[in-house]
């Protein structure tokens, strides 16, 4: 009988509380702007990062860049457009959530 009743109790607090989507919509933007800046932060160099922040911004918002291509940001930076390719793959993996 108490099983029964602390049941009934449990699920009318769940169906009383609405649920915060603000909240919710918060913590995923605070996700996924940690895990940008982690990503971007995580290379070795400086010049790495710079690397980094530009293929974010291409998978992201190319318009920022003026739509340059993984072939010009690579040798922009002495990079190969497959290692550019590569990290923006790496991007993608790690930040699931775009």
């Amino acid at each position: 009988m108490k099983l029964l009743e602390l049941m009934r109790n449990s699920l009318d607090t769940f169906f009383d509380q609405a649920p915060d989507t603000c909240h919710d919509a918060r913590e995923a933007a605070t996700e996924a702007i940690r895990r940008l800046l982690i990503w971007m932060a995580d290379a070795p160099t400086l010049e790495d990062r710079g690397l980094r922040a530009s293929v974010a911004l291409y998978c992201l918002r190319p318009d920022l860049i003026n739509g340059a291509t993984l072939e010009s940001i690579g040798d922009a930076t002495g990079r190969t457009r497959q290692a550019v390719f590569n990290l923006a793959k790496d991007f993608r993996l790690t930040i699931d959530a775009l």
